[in-house]
């Protein structure tokens, strides 16, 4: 099938009238606890994180809190989240950073905050488009896997992902359809035995196992 632009526009419209008003699972209160969570969900379940951040955040939710605490504390409080040993050096040297810099806040710049131990171009996309509403495509695995089942934008890399998606999608739409295909991925298009049966793309998307 070939898959052209007014048929991945019908995907998105379809996307959209399912997933609309969706947006991230992790919980928090505060642009710096956003920025822990997202940190701490790198290979780690939403679910995890949020298990672990409900325990911390009441106890430490600043950067000077979380300096004071010092790495081996916080690699105590983090020890069910993978790899919670580089996260804690992470955070803690963004910590550093921010209490340096920034004056304790989370920078509103896609180069600043790429600086940051541990803040790739996923999080800091996450961080721009949740935080500061700058239109942005924050790919992760569900958002690789989906677009690229779908055709909507065909890469081996996050960043040639990011770039098809963004091509292939309106501007002001980006960091909407960033969670539409989230969730898509985490419902009904997974990893492994993708529920073809019951998405709403079947007839449309190249991949159908129907």
């Amino acid at each position: 099938m070939r898959i052209t632009k007014a048929i991945k526009q019908e995907m998105l419209d379809i996307l959209e009238k399912h997933y609309k008003n969706t947006t991230t699972a992790l919980n928090y209160s505060t642009p710096f606890e956003l920025l822990i969570a997202v940190v701490l969900s790198a290979q780690c379940t939403d679910i995890r994180v949020n298990i672990i951040t409900a325990r911390m955040f009441p106890k430490y939710n600043t950067p000077e809190q979380f300096l004071a605490l010092g790495q081996p504390g916080l690699e105590q409080e983090i020890r069910d989240c993978g790899l919670f040993r580089s996260k804690a050096k992470n955070i803690i040297a963004t910590c550093e950073i921010l209490c340096q810099e920034y004056g304790g806040q989370v920078p509103n710049r896609f180069e600043d905050l790429v600086k940051l131990p541990g803040v790739g171009r996923k999080t800091a996309n996450v961080l721009l488009s949740q935080l500061f509403g700058v239109p942005a495509i924050a790919v992760d695995t569900h958002v690789f896997r989906v677009a690229n089942r779908l055709n909507l934008a065909i890469g081996d890399t996050p960043l040639a992902v990011e770039q098809g998606l963004m091509k292939a999608i309106a501007k002001e739409k980006w960091s909407d359809a960033h969670h539409w295909l989230i969730w898509h991925g985490r419902k009904v298009c997974k990893a492994t035995n993708p529920a073809c049966n019951i998405c709403p793309l079947n007839n449309l998307c190249p991949s159908s196992k129907n």
